[in-house]
């Protein structure tokens, strides 16, 4: 599986914000909607109105941008999708929130060493921690920015560019959110509730492949070299012709094999060559970005709408140019058929009845199903994934969703004209999916609980609405 991360430097809404609780006190204005921000440390106040008094109710270090918003407008649904983001500026120019630029420069504005430039050939910069792990895409004029942090005042460098001081700062913000400078480390993100909609999509981490993908990346590389390549396309070329030539009578012994093993069996043989096929695809994703010179940090297990699956983190593509990018992502499709390919020939060699032979028939529609489920591209699966590389659109179903969501709401579309396009078919299809998906699982389990075990699945209810509505102290 492969995973996408938000490389954009305009994204905000991961943040965590800040516990306002240790120098300031919230309270409220009598017989008015409005409240109060006073320093505890001196006279200080300001006023806000009732929604920018709940939103700050939330900042206490444990919620995200996104989060508050996402409350704020639960409970004031008119309120606009930026007005955490414009509640935050509005802070930092009260001087709530600030960056102290007047302090001459020191380590706080200094990156770590083991930080890095890495030029993309699409045209920006990539930040890498390589520490911590985390990324950041930047342009070239903020590359520039960053280069001068250590060398000037936050107002000389605002000046000196023509940058907004209160962008500098959540620059600046940015920068510390993701570990880049000294004496920072990321974000962790806060520890919420439980959520039975969690299970529909959650990992578990296995390890860090890294150090064994460096050991052996050098015995592999003949498998990128155009020579193997050559060779490689022809035998898929006419193991692909063979295996159109006998579809019918791999199909005829697949639906002989059930009826001779039985489902049971022969679902639990797929489910364990399924298990191989994955894993195989996981470590293709894993040698090739290792054979572009990238860092592969982690592996582990992944379930997407209860389907058990594997992911491979290989963030460290964006690094690449969108073709390597593209190699990567297209690696794990290619083991799979690869896979399929070898099993078809075994299944084409070997005698009737033999291990060997029915084996490679299972091999072989495992494999097959599994490049069927990763190619569509809206599920978050490779397909997906091939899509935002081909496109160059990071983020594709969130932005074609605020693609619509700003186009009734009247709002301005920055987007390109190839993009709204791409934009406007993709959201469609991809909200019927979602809802068609959640729409059957929904209707399974509850048919099943309702049929099976009512009453103890009404009280597991009841204790959860307890335990998830009620406030946190």
């Amino acid at each position: 599986m492969f995973l996408e991360n938000d490389h954009s430097t305009t994204n905000y809404h991961s943040w965590i914000c800040p516990d306002l609780r240790i120098y300031w006190r919230l309270g409220r204005i009598p017989n008015s909607g409005e409240v109060v921000l006073r320093a505890i440390a001196s006279l200080e106040q300001f006023t806000f109105s009732e929604t920018e008094g709940y939103a700050l109710q939330h900042f206490s270090g444990q919620y995200t941008l996104n989060q508050i918003q996402v409350a704020v407008q639960r409970k004031f649904p008119d309120t606009n999708s930026n007005f955490t983001l414009e509640l935050l500026e509005k802070l930092i120019k009260l001087g709530v929130l600030t960056l102290d630029d007047q302090k001459p420069p020191s380590s706080k504005y200094q990156l770590k060493s083991t930080v890095e430039w890495i030029a993309n050939p699409d045209g920006y910069w990539i930040l890498r921690n390589q520490e911590d792990f985390t990324f950041m895409q930047v342009s070239d004029r903020e590359k520039n920015v960053i280069s001068r942090l250590q060398q000037g005042s936050i107002q000389a460098i605002a000046e000196e560019f023509c940058i907004d001081r209160d962008q500098l700062k959540l620059l600046l913000q940015m920068l510390a959110a993701t570990g880049m400078l000294v004496g920072t480390q990321p974000a962790k993100p806060p520890r919420n509730k439980f959520n039975p909609l969690q299970l529909l999509f959650f990992k578990v981490k296995l390890f860090n492949p890294d150090n064994f993908l460096s050991q052996n990346i050098d015995k592999l590389r003949w498998l990128w070299s155009k020579s193997f390549t050559l060779i490689f396309v022809t035998f898929l070329a006419i193991s692909t012709v063979f295996a159109i030539h006998y579809r019918p009578e791999i199909t005829f012994e697949i639906v002989k094999l059930i009826q001779t093993y039985g489902t049971s069996s022969f679902f639990f043989a797929f489910v364990l060559l399924m298990a191989l096929v994955i894993t195989l695809h996981e470590f293709g994703h894993a040698f090739t970005l290792k054979h572009f010179g990238g860092i592969v940090p982690e592996m582990g297990l992944l379930f997407m709408m209860l389907v058990p699956a594997a992911y491979t983190n290989t963030t460290d593509s964006y690094s690449l140019s969108r073709h390597k990018r593209i190699l990567v992502i297209g690696a794990g499709i290619i083991v799979q058929i690869a896979l399929a390919a070898i099993a078809f020939w075994c299944w084409f060699y070997s005698s009737k009845g033999s291990w060997l032979h029915i084996g490679s028939l299972v091999l072989m529609t495992a494999a097959l199903f599994t490049v069927a489920l990763n190619l569509n591209p809206l599920a978050k699966f490779d397909g997906y994934y091939l899509a935002v590389a081909v496109t160059g659109i990071n983020n594709l179903r969130r932005r074609a969703f605020g693609f619509y969501s700003n186009l009734l709401q009247g709002k301005p579309l920055k987007e390109t004209n190839q993009n709204k396009l791409i934009l406007a078919i993709y959201a469609p299809f991809s909200l019927a999916y979602i809802w068609m998906v959640f729409g059957f699982l929904f209707w399974r389990i509850s048919d099943w609980t309702l049929v099976n075990i009512p009453y103890t699945a009404l009280v597991i209810l009841a204790i959860w609405l307890i335990y998830y509505f009620f406030p946190r102290r």
